[in-house]
């Protein structure tokens, strides 16, 4: 039960010290009448008149032409987008292809060197060591 009482209490003085904050008074809604229907300040950017409102719609219905500049500003898009699909794509394969070549070193290494150790290994000392090492002239 102790926890019961120590939850609340927390809550309690979390609530006021909430309501005695000066930040409570700036978040509160404003009782005054008419804000609404006169915004002032930042918010006459933010709404925009009826008339406004109903003519945004409008301007291009759905199979209206689009203007040249729409045109181009979308064509510059596209295009933007490709080039950097594109960048991806070739920094992708460069890492592959890097990669690649380091693991045909590595096993190029490992398999000379495996190479190498059957050779000392089988040598006899009667024959030459050239003879295992023939290469095709």
């Amino acid at each position: 039960m102790s926890w019961t009482y120590a939850t609340l209490l927390a809550l309690l003085t979390v609530l006021l010290a909430l309501s005695l904050s000066p930040e409570a008074d700036s978040a509160a809604v404003p009782s005054g009448t008419g804000s609404a229907k006169d915004p002032q300040g930042p918010l006459k950017r933010i709404f925009m008149k009826e008339e406004d409102a109903s003519n945004f719609f409008r301007k291009r219905s759905r199979r209206g032409a689009k203007s040249k500049d729409e045109i181009n500003a979308e064509q510059r898009q596209v295009l933007a987008a490709d080039e950097r699909k594109r960048e991806f794509h070739e920094e992708k394969r460069n890492e592959f292809e890097s990669y690649a070549e380091e693991e045909n070193d590595e096993q190029n290494e490992r398999s000379r060197e495996s190479t190498e150790q059957w050779r000392e290994f089988h040598y006899d000392g009667m024959h030459p060591p050239h003879e295992y090492n023939r290469h095709s002239i």
